[in-house]
């Protein structure tokens, strides 16, 4: 991973003044004294793309932060303050750093900030007197809806993923194992400073018979598919792409061009004023006319994307208005076949984030969609 995000001291700053600024409309609007910000992703979001993370698979990072009326602080341990101010902090907070043997020194400093109010918090916890409270709807939605410095760091993002599920497709051979297949693609995200948020693989068979295919020691054989959930600065880039080694068959022709009209349905349905629920019936009714009306209850479609892989997946009650400068990732899907990229909504619509020119592309309703790659038997 690399330090703080490359978009400039003057874009960091004024997009963490603006990110505090949310924060205390929540205080003003709840009342509450306090704002306790747990999840490493809210950590990344009201730092401007700092990580807290050591520990990739925890759902909280090593550092915390907590904004008062008057305050913007990190909370962690002598352990990784230091770094954590070198690497991840931009100007802007301050550090309440307690020795790591004495965790309840952060509780009393939390209740002191607070002044008696009501502590808010992304992971609320209750006890030892610190009864903390959900974060009000309208701060969730408002970190949904990116700001000019968080796009320019999603497409650095995609570009790079993209480009590491390129290079690791084209390099993949037949005889590879799924775990071959996964490692090859966690070293090629790694090596470009992305975190390896998920990686699924899937050879021909596992491929026809499960939408979340964690690799196995299975050889791949003639099909494979690859599916990324790739992070940096907080982000969450999500893409698929399947290899074909010999030529695809007419059925898989025809199905993968089923796939791509109802996606192309779906993603004509993101627009500013629409809710996820009315993008969820578009892909519903494109499934019916795809004479494939079971394919929407055995996966999910997708959703908001940011800084989680979907921060709300789409349902036929998500009643959330769509804005613009929201991020989408939607992965429709039959058996055997998924497409799935992460794209950002603009004045001028959608524009794809893990667009990698490199990979082949066909047309659909004037947006370059991925097909597969096919790779001559020989090779």
């Amino acid at each position: 991973m690399s330090a703080l995000p490359d978009s400039g001291a003057g874009q960091s700053a004024t997009e963490v003044a603006d990110k505090l600024a949310l924060l205390r409309a929540a205080l003003a609007e709840t009342g509450a004294g306090a704002v306790r910000l747990r999840g490493a992703d809210w950590f990344a979001w009201a730092t401007a793309g700092g990580d807290a993370a050591v520990l990739q698979g925890a759902d909280c990072g090593v550092a915390e932060v907590l904004v008062t009326r008057d305050d913007a602080v990190v909370l962690t341990d002598a352990i990784e303050a230091e770094r954590l101010r070198q690497e991840q902090v931009p100007p802007g907070f301050t550090f309440h750093i307690a020795p790591w043997a004495e965790t309840e020194l952060r509780e009393t400093y939390v209740l002191g900030a607070a002044r008696g109010g009501a502590v808010l918090s992304d992971r609320p916890r209750n006890g030892n007197g610190n009864d903390e409270q959900p974060l009000p709807a309208s701060l969730r939605l408002r970190r949904m809806v990116l700001q000019p410095s968080e796009h320019d760091r999603y497409r650095a993002l995609g570009a790079e993923a993209s480009a590491a599920m390129t290079a690791t497709l084209r390099a993949a051979r037949p005889h590879w194992t799924e775990l071959d297949l996964a490692a090859a693609g966690a070293q090629a995200l790694w090596r470009r400073g992305i975190q390896t948020a998920l990686v699924l693989a899937a050879g021909g068979r596992r491929l026809q018979a499960f939408r979340h295919p964690v690799p196995t020691h299975e050889t791949l054989g003639a099909r494979a598919m690859l599916v990324f959930c790739a992070r940096r600065h907080g982000l969450v880039a999500s893409l698929s792409r399947a290899v074909a080694f010999g030529a695809l068959t007419d059925d898989e022709r025809n199905a993968e061009a089923d796939l791509l009209q109802v996606e192309a349905t779906g993603l004509d349905a993101v627009r500013p004023g629409q809710s996820l629920a009315a993008v969820y019936h578009a892909f519903e009714a494109a499934y019916r006319h795809a004479n494939r009306p079971e394919a929407i209850r055995e996966h999910h479609q997708g959703g908001i994307a940011g800084y989680q892989a979907r921060e709300i997946v789409a349902s036929p009650s998500t009643a959330t208005g769509i804005e613009t400068g929201m991020a989408f990732a939607f992965n429709p899907s039959f058996a055997g076949m998924k497409v799935e990229d992460t794209f950002l909504l603009g004045a001028n619509g959608l524009e794809n984030l893990t667009l990698d020119p490199a990979w082949p592309a066909t047309t659909i309703q004037g947006r370059a969609r991925p097909a597969w790659l096919e790779v001559p038997e020989h090779e």
